[in-house]
């Protein structure tokens, strides 16, 4: 085996990997899709349409179906959207098993979706498989089904690595990293900023209740990927003092992020990672987070708070003491705890460990059938949504601001 790897990526066939960033798992995977071309490895992307991929690296083909007029009017037609899923990467999994290890030495699967690591023992070469959520129906059917063979898993945090225990014995935990050097070190400001995807899961609606509880302005930054929540539960709160700056470019949201005081973490259910900590930290901005999933994780008190979920007087409470924090020191919390380089390493040692010994697919890292399936748990202070149509994960947002009727407006 050489130095240099062939690694095949599987991402979202729906979600392109390019700014900005649908979710933190496309965030994610475009970060370690260039960090391994920039070492010389040969990186083979599947990601949806339009994806802004590394130099060097060549795209894996999404199918797109096209059905008959006689099976699209079936009675059995399920929704299009789930069959151009199914149909992308049923395609994708049958190629790689045609071309096998003429082609890669490694796959590395992030996706979602059930069918990567359902037909995984087709393939000739190995895959390792990192779980970005708790435990989901379909995903957990498909590691199931299989006892196991043909996947190695990794997760993003001890807590997620938890969260699956039922179902694997082992789990390699290679928490996500960043490049702090696109997150650099900003001057702070006056104000507060909360950043990710607008749904009622994030939050939004608390950060606002606690900003204006501290009596601090606060810009709001990302895509609303719940226009029913944004309209009801977040913009009739835009005022002068709270904006919002919409889905803004990379840096954008770094500049953002680096001129505000703090930043506001407000998840409403166990995040697996909790990526925005991270980036705000290596801005050096201080975090106050509410204590759930992975996020205790990544802070302690040099660099933040953690407050109780949900408590809004807590985390107003928090702000002051957080401001005074050094700055330079909550940065360096973050390159010691959330590095890109550190998490390279461990993905690439992985990978050649898991080449080296392909048994480990079908021995001591067997998959077992869980005593009892975890069921989907909201938390009680969810409110009211749809079902979700696709996955996401932690969203990066924002920008320079200037309010504009409770909007924002980036600032040249």
């Amino acid at each position: 085996m050489t130095d240099s790897l062939r690694i095949a990526v599987i991402a979202s066939n729906r979600f392109p990997i390019r700014q900005p960033f649908a979710g933190g798992l496309e965030s994610h995977v475009w970060h370690l899709a260039r960090a391994l071309a920039g070492q010389g490895h040969a990186v083979s992307l599947f990601a949806g349409a339009g994806s802004d991929a590394a130099p060097g690296c060549t795209a894996l083909a999404v199918r797109h179906l096209t059905l008959s007029e006689g099976a699209s009017s079936d009675i059995s037609m399920p929704a299009r959207s789930f069959m151009a899923d199914h149909h992308a990467y049923l395609s994708v999994m049958l190629e790689m098993a045609q071309r096998g290890a003429h082609d890669f030495d490694i796959v590395h699967n992030h996706s979602l979706h059930h069918l990567p690591v359902a037909m995984s023992p087709l393939l000739e070469v190995p895959m390792l498989t990192t779980v970005h959520t708790p435990p989901t129906p379909w995903l957990e059917s498909g590691l199931t089904a299989t006892s196991g063979t043909g996947t190695r898993l990794a997760a993003v945090s001890r807590y997620t690595a938890q969260s699956w225990a039922h179902v694997s014995r082992s789990i390699e935990v290679v928490p996500n990293g960043i490049d702090t050097t696109r997150w650099p070190l900003g001057p702070g400001g006056d104000g507060l900023v909360w950043f990710g995807r607008i749904t009622p899961e994030k939050g939004t609606h608390l950060a606002i209740a606690a900003a204006n509880r501290a009596g601090l302005p606060l810009v709001v930054a990302g895509p609303i990927s719940d226009p029913t929540y944004f309209t009801t539960h977040v913009e009739p709160l835009l005022s002068e003092r709270v904006c919002y700056a919409g889905h803004l470019t990379h840096n954008e949201l770094s500049h953002l992020v680096g001129a505000s005081a703090a930043a506001l973490v407000t998840p409403m259910w166990d995040e697996p990672f909790g990526l925005v900590v991270a980036e705000a930290m290596s801005c050096g901005t201080p975090v106050v987070a509410f204590d759930r999933g992975g996020i205790p994780e990544l802070l302690d008190p040099q660099a933040g708070r953690l407050v109780a979920p949900g408590d809004i007087d807590a985390m107003a409470a928090a702000i002051p003491e957080v401001v005074g924090l050094s700055r330079l020191a909550v940065r360096q919390h973050a390159k010691d705890r959330c590095s890109a380089e550190a998490m390279l390493r461990s993905y690439l040692s992985l990978y050649r460990q898991i080449i080296r010994d392909p048994r480990d697919r079908n021995d001591d890292r067997l998959l077992r059938a869980p005593s009892r399936l975890r069921p989907p748990c909201a938390g009680d202070e969810h409110l009211p949504t749809p079902q979700p149509t696709g996955h996401r994960a932690d969203q990066p947002s924002g920008a320079g601001v200037e309010p504009v009727h409770g909007r924002c407006r980036a600032s040249a």
